[in-house]
């Protein structure tokens, strides 16, 4: 190599590398919690995982019975329900075909994850949190079990920041921070006020049967509260499938060169 190829590749070098101090920057401890202890810190805290419920298999969601209606939706209010009624009549004008302002293969975020009728979740359970793999979009949500608290100003995303704790043998789940560019309910939106609150257990007479009770609350968006229980039948030798949506992640055009939106 030439001395003036060398300077080059070590200039290269430089740039690409950070220094070793940039690379060893470290987090800072979670709000509510020490250093030394939490989900950071699992060794020696497996064996409590025992006393939890058994939720081993992956979950499916119990689709509403034939004749039962359509699903409930959220009382909003001010613009929140003008824009929800405008969604409906453009709808309806599109033959039912709602065109979508994000990424085909964007996934529905929290709370409409959790309520997914052709695709199945599965729980794990390590020392400090509660990890759901969805098999929609292949998403992993986290929820933090090992006391601590939300941040201050949490940064809005599909599945918020969401915190639980174990009661009565359910897991009890609160979760802000959820992203108010996504739905709830058909064509509804709400505000970066939004608060989801869930409990998770097994139905007392079926141990194959987990209920989910959810609870969304938005002072700006919502007229009230709204409530709805979703329910999940257990395939306990069930495995998740790879789920790949960005190798179709194409809109048809149509013969004028416009794009069409599905």
């Amino acid at each position: 190599m030439s001395i003036r190829r060398a300077a080059l590749a070590a200039c290269i070098a430089l740039i690409l590398v950070p220094p070793a101090s940039a690379q060893m920057a470290s987090s800072p401890v979670p709000e509510g919690l020490t250093e030394g202890e939490g989900a950071p810190w699992p060794k020696g805290n497996y064996a409590a995982l025992d006393e939890l419920p058994d939720w081993g298999g992956i979950w499916f969601l119990q689709r509403r019975a034939p004749g039962s209606g359509p699903p409930p939706q959220p009382v909003l209010k001010g613009e929140y329900d003008e824009a929800r009624e405008a969604w409906r009549a453009e709808v309806a004008a599109n033959n039912g075909v709602e065109r979508l302002d994000r990424s085909n293969c964007s996934p529905p975020g929290l709370p409409r994850i959790m309520q997914l009728a052709q695709y199945p979740y599965e729980f794990l359970f390590t020392p400090g949190r509660v990890t759901i793999n969805q098999e929609a979009w292949m998403q992993t949500r986290t929820i933090w079990t090992d006391g601590r608290e939300h941040p201050e100003d949490p940064d809005p995303t599909y599945h918020g920041h969401s915190i639980g704790h174990w009661e009565d043998g359910g897991l009890v789940v609160d979760t802000i921070g959820i992203s108010d560019q996504l739905e709830v309910g058909d064509g509804g939106r709400h505000s970066d006020q939004f608060h989801l609150t869930e409990r998770i257990y097994l139905s007392p007479e079926d141990p194959d049967t987990l209920i989910n009770e959810m609870r969304m609350e938005d002072p700006e968006a919502f007229a009230e509260p709204f409530e709805v229980t979703m329910t999940y039948r257990r395939d306990r030798n069930g495995t998740l499938i790879e789920f790949q949506c960005s190798e179709n992640d194409r809109n048809p055009v149509d013969e004028n060169g416009n794009t069409l939106y599905l």
